[in-house]
């Protein structure tokens, strides 16, 4: 459950504004509740005065205070103001430790003011909803690195393609000395034009929303893996064509043009074709069951704040998963081998042998038969009264904390302070929101398998249901429990 920096969906929710706990006159004046008199140090410059003043009106003077010292501090030592790629990067990072610290500080038990520090009750609160809000800031600052991320991608992904242009080109004149400049190495070369142009081109035109990538970037912006998969085979075998054509539209001899056009032949790739409508089958199939699974609330869904190039190979939680790794690693060994037997053969599309192209299907099938098992309904097993050391044995009353057990509370990628501040539970007709109880490098409550929540004065004693609503909106089953007075 712990909060660590530098991981996808858990970090970026779950951290306060940088310039709130880093400047200390904000900290004084915020935890205070006075005038905060570090506001105006914290103002590098102009820009940060905005930001600050603006901030201000919105969240009231303590935040506007931290808003202002995180705005105009950054500019010390980069701007992170967001308006620029840099400064959403190296504003999130500064949030992101400054979270951290403040976590760990409110685990160790400094900070409580004194009005709450004689009460648990009220100091779990007090806690909870001071993460609670400083995540939820921050949580914006990490969606606006990620979407700034993703408009600066564009040049990249570009940049990568001509990279392996200027590769095939080099390693062409390498294999050419001694054997000489060749036809097919000049189709081969055009050929690798025409598809890096192409690619270049799509790019541009979604340069806002990942470049290259954007095609196999899902709906929870993560990489899909059934995607890549599927758009390396696209790209592939359009190349393989595009070398054929090059070659035909050189042939000058009428038997080397029949040879070149019995190369595309379906006897001649039978294997590469299967290959390449399994798994573009299997990236279309694997979006529906997704989508099924997910409104039939079978499967929970985070929404990442970028795609990351390990989300081919883990869940949503960041853990390697069998059914990825094998998926990506068989699909990308038998793409080696086709990419060789077109070097070797570059007159017809590669004969994948059938042996290969079965192990490939098996691996497919895998896959598919993964996304089917994965995820699951939350549940609640029982609920009990909480006890603490030297506390009576009793029923559940108004005002005692309560414990529910189950499985699927937190949904992969919902580590984010911010996620888990997202959870209810509804006790009867009254929601409670969880408490966020931080420990150090994380947080006990809430937990995967286990919440601990307050009964509210509000619930009627009798029989009331428990049901808890996962940071994904998922509704866990009913469970019935007595309240007394």
């Amino acid at each position: 459950m712990a909060v660590r920096e530098g991981q996808g969906g858990a970090e970026a929710g779950g951290y306060a504004d940088a310039g709130a706990y880093t400047d200390a006159g904000a900290y004084a004046g915020r935890y205070a509740g006075g005038p905060v008199s570090g506001y105006a140090d914290g103002h590098g410059s102009a820009h940060g005065s905005t930001h600050g003043s603006s901030y201000g009106s919105a969240y009231g003077s303590a935040y506007g205070s931290a808003y202002g010292s995180a705005y105009g501090g950054a500019h010390e030592g980069g701007c992170a103001c967001g308006d620029c790629p840099h400064g959403a990067r190296e504003g999130h990072r500064r949030a992101v430790a400054a979270f951290l610290r403040r976590r760990d500080e409110f685990a160790a038990g400094q900070g409580l003011p004194a009005a709450v520090a004689h009460s648990a009750s009220a100091s779990r609160q007090w806690v909870s909803e001071e993460l609670a809000q400083s995540a939820e800031l921050v949580a914006e600052r990490g969606r606006a690195e990620g979407r700034s991320w993703l408009t600066g991608l564009w040049p990249r992904t570009a940049g990568v393609v001509w990279a392996a242009v200027v590769l095939l080109l080099l390693g062409q004149c390498l294999t050419a000395v001694g054997a000489g400049w060749t036809a097919a190495r000049t189709a081969g070369l055009a050929a690798a034009l025409v598809v890096a142009g192409a690619v270049t081109a799509a790019s541009w035109f979604h340069r806002s929303k990942g470049g290259a990538l954007a095609p196999v970037i899902g709906e929870d912006n993560r990489l899909s893996t059934s995607r890549t998969v599927a758009a390396a085979w696209v790209l592939f075998v359009a190349y393989a064509v595009l070398v054929l054509a090059g070659r035909l539209a050189a042939a000058s001899r009428h038997r080397e043009r029949d040879t070149l056009i019995s190369g595309l032949e379906l006897a001649r790739g039978a294997g590469v074709v299967t290959v390449l409508a399994v798994v573009c089958g299997i990236a279309v199939l694997v979006r529906r069951v997704v989508g099924l699974r997910v409104l039939g609330q079978r499967l929970q869904k985070v929404r990442a704040d970028r795609p990351r190039a390990a989300d081919l190979l883990t869940d949503d939680a960041g853990r390697g998963t069998f059914a990825d790794i094998q998926y990506v690693v068989i699909s990308g060994v038998a793409l080696v081998f086709a990419a060789v037997r077109l070097a070797r053969r570059p007159d017809q599309l590669p004969d994948l042998p059938w042996g290969l192209a079965v192990v490939v299907l098996v691996s497919a099938a895998t896959y598919l038969a993964g996304k089917y098992a994965e995820g699951g309904r939350p549940v609640i097993l029982s609920v009990v009264r909480a006890r603490e050391a030297g506390d009576l044995d009793g029923p559940i009353r108004t005002g005692d904390d309560i414990e529910i057990r189950g499985a699927g509370f937190v949904p992969p990628g919902a580590q984010g302070a911010d996620r888990l501040a997202r959870m209810v539970v509804r006790v009867g007709a009254v929601h409670v929101h969880v408490p966020l109880v931080p420990v150090p490098g994380g947080f006990s409550n809430p937990a995967d398998t286990l919440l601990t929540v307050p009964v509210p004065a509000d619930v009627e004693p009798g029989r009331v249901d428990v049901q808890v609503v996962t940071a994904a909106g998922v509704e866990t089953n009913r469970y019935a429990v007595d309240v007394t007075e």
